[in-house]
């Protein structure tokens, strides 16, 4: 019997495997059926400053948030892509299947609904970028998860300035 990771486990084998993925590259896909509410994985990596994440994205020549960074809520970052294991590889969608959850410093990716055997499993990303959302900064975070209600963007709405 196939058993999801949990927070005081890492050596339970996991419910998900990472194979090529229409929405993006490399997508992870449910080896079995998966319950709602059902902690899939941790989102695992080497834990930075936001500073060292932009600079990192500076020097890999992308916007800041362009890879496998997760923002935590006291201002470090999980950087996936060192040390990181395979849920960097969930991709973005509008309507998700999957949500994360931060605990303690640590992400969790949780179910929202039934995942079936070999469903994509997606989160919503909303990526916060702080500079203008020009036509150029929407191209670089394109949504293509084919979603009915997709925005087009990975991009969370910037938040409008209420006037004086």
């Amino acid at each position: 019997m196939t058993t999801t990771p949990s927070k005081s486990s890492k050596t339970e084998p996991v419910c998900y495997e990472v194979r090529r993925s229409t929405i993006h590259g490399n997508g992870v896909f449910a080896t079995r059926d998966i319950e709602p509410g059902e902690q899939i994985a941790e989102y695992t990596g080497e834990r930075i400053t936001s500073d060292e994440s932009a600079a990192r994205a500076e020097a890999g020549g992308g916007p800041v948030n362009h890879t496998f960074f997760f923002s935590l809520a006291d201002g470090m970052v999980i950087d996936g892509g060192r040390g990181g294991n395979d849920s960097r590889f969930i991709n973005h969608a509008c309507e998700p299947n999957c949500e994360a959850q931060e605990d303690e410093g640590r992400v969790f990716i949780y179910a929202l609904h039934p995942i079936m055997r070999d469903e994509e499993l997606k989160y919503n990303y909303a990526l916060i970028y702080e500079e203008r959302h020009t036509p150029a900064v929407k191209k670089a975070f394109e949504c293509r998860c084919g979603a009915p209600t997709c925005t087009g963007t990975m991009l969370a709405p910037k938040k409008r300035k209420r006037a004086s």
